[in-house]
This record gives C-alpha cells, sequence and structure tokens, in this order.
C-alpha cells in the first residue's frame, strides 16, 4: 500500500486541529463501546475543548519529542503526545481518523511517542475501550489492568466531617512531588504549574500521612495521591464534597488495588462500571492513587 501522509513533530500552530481530531476520534470510540446504562456519548463542551487545547499546549512547549502528528493532503490524520518525568514515560493522547485506520499510522505515531521515553524504566496510559489500540499497546509490553468509574450524584447526607484538609496552591508544588515520587516513583514536576492554576487544590500535610488531590469542577478527582489510604481517604471525600447538589460526579480510572476508592464511592450512591484500561510497563498499580487521564 503506497504511503500518502508523513509523521512530524508537532507545532503549536496543530493544536487547534489536534484538538479537534481527537473529540471526533474519541466520540467515535465512544459511540462503538458504549453499553446500556452508561453515559451517552457527547462531543466537548467549548469549555473542555479550551482546557484540552490549553493541556495540549502545555506538553508541546515542555515535550516537542514527544507530541508528533500524521498529515497527509486533507490535514491532521493523526496525532500522539507523551510525556517523560522522572524516569517515566506517560501517553497523555493518541488518537488516528477514523476514516484514516488501518493504515499503519497509529504505529508509526505511538513509534515516534515511544522513543521519547528511551532510557525510562517506567511507562504509563490509561487506554479507552478501543479494541485497536488496546491491542497496539500490548503489542508494546504494556501490562493492561482493567479499570472501573463510579459516577453519579452524590448523597450529600452520607458526606462525613473530614478535618485538617486545607486548600492547596502552587507553594505546595515540593510537597506534590515528594508524594509522587513515593507513590508513582515520578515527580509531576512542570505539569503542576499547569495543574494548580486550572483545578481546585486540596492538600492534607500531617505527620500521619501527606497527599493531595486535584478537583474536578462537578466533584471528584481529576488526580490523587497520598502516602496512605486513610489520608487518600480524606482527600477523595473532600473532593466529592465540592459537588453541586444536582452535579453528576466521577471517579475514574480505578484499578482492583483502589478498592478503598471504590467503597467510597459506592458509600456515597455513585453507580459503579467498568470503563478502560491502565496500561503499566514495569510498574504495578500505583496505590493509594487516582490518576490523571492525561498527565497520570
Amino acid at each position: 500500500m503506497a504511503v500518502d501522509y508523513y509523521v512530524r513533530r508537532m507545532r503549536e500552530e496543530d493544536v487547534t486541529a489536534v484538538e479537534r481530531l481527537t473529540d471526533e476520534a474519541f466520540y467515535q470510540v465512544d459511540v462503538r463501546t458504549h453499553r446500556a446504562g452508561s453515559p451517552e456519548p457527547t462531543h466537548r463542551s467549548e469549555q473542555k475543548a479550551l482546557s484540552w487545547r490549553r493541556r495540549l499546549a502545555h506538553l508541546v512547549h515542555h515535550d516537542p519529542d514527544g507530541c508528533w502528528i500524521a498529515e497527509d493532503r486533507t490535514g491532521v490524520i493523526g496525532a500522539a503526545a507523551s510525556i517523560r518525568r522522572d524516569l517515566t514515560w506517560i501517553l497523555s493522547a493518541f488518537a488516528v481518523r477514523p476514516d484514516r485506520q488501518g493504515r499503519g499510522v497509529g504505529r508509526q505515531l505511538l513509534d515516534a511517542a515511544l522513543a521519547h521515553g528511551s532510557g525510562c524504566l517506567r511507562a504509563m496510559l490509561a487506554a479507552s475501550d478501543d479494541p485497536g489500540a488496546v491491542r497496539r499497546y500490548r503489542l508494546a509490553g504494556f501490562s493492561l489492568h482493567p479499570t472501573m468509574a463510579l459516577r453519579g450524584t452524590v448523597d450529600r447526607r452520607l458526606l462525613p466531617v473530614v478535618e485538617r484538609v486545607r486548600e492547596g496552591a502552587v507553594g505546595d508544588v515540593d510537597l506534590m512531588n515528594s508524594v509522587d515520587r513515593q507513590v508513582r516513583d515520578a515527580a509531576h514536576g512542570v505539569d503542576h504549574e499547569l495543574l494548580v492554576a486550572t483545578y481546585r487544590l486540596v492538600v492534607v500535610d500531617r505527620a500521619t500521612g501527606t497527599g493531595y488531590a486535584y478537583v474536578e469542577p462537578n466533584g471528584g478527582p481529576h488526580l490523587l495521591a497520598a502516602t496512605n489510604r486513610r489520608t487518600a481517604a480524606d482527600l477523595l471525600w473532600e473532593s466529592l464534597a465540592s459537588s453541586s447538589p444536582d452535579a453528576s460526579s466521577a471517579i475514574r480510572h480505578l484499578t482492583p488495588a483502589q478498592e478503598w476508592a471504590v467503597d467510597i464511592g459506592l458509600a456515597a450512591r455513585m453507580e459503579l462500571d467498568t470503563e478502560g484500561y491502565l496500561a503499566l510497563r514495569s510498574m504495578k498499580p500505583p496505590v493509594p492513587y487516582i490518576p490523571s487521564g492525561h498527565f497520570l
């Protein structure tokens, strides 16, 4: 088969086109893999699209060798964005336009992104239920850990009183990097700068445990890390308490190693379902930890 496309490094001027591509590709995956009872697939809102573009521009700036696109005469047909933090490689985004799949585009993009992780000891990514992508990750040497998600309106009558959880700020970055290294062997580093500017941050800093959580606008954790389960539980309850009475919150990317989080979600009357995989290479699922889908 003749190759009528080429792969090159992503540039900041590509960010808008890549955001649109990934929105359509992820929407099509959600439609194909949708199960009865699960939330109906939707395209990103403009607010979420803006946040997505800001995040991708951050990756292109800090990890230019990890961000790649495939292009043909019609424009961008695929993209992969990856980062390396300490000695851990992370795939943040990966998509191929649905009508260009099956032509080797995804393989070339993933190979280019994986080269950015040369010399890293560990690797991780959050995978959807897309069979083609999952197959590619397994062939690349990743162990696939099925994940769960909890969704629903939190019953606020069941929220416990959580003590000694404070509001966080950019001054807590060193503390958070220390927790990251204890829990997943790699700091988030410069990613904390973007996360602090985007999400509400709550922190626990006690003699008995340390941790933090970035909170989604509708409540629930975007990213949570702690040095023990009790601290993680306090942070998770605080993130759920941030939800409004009529908002649907979510706790995602939970492996069976995160039963403490599953128990809290069920106690809050949220509904449990399976969703995708946590794909890891040369590491076990971090505990206690709830990864971000983009910064893991």
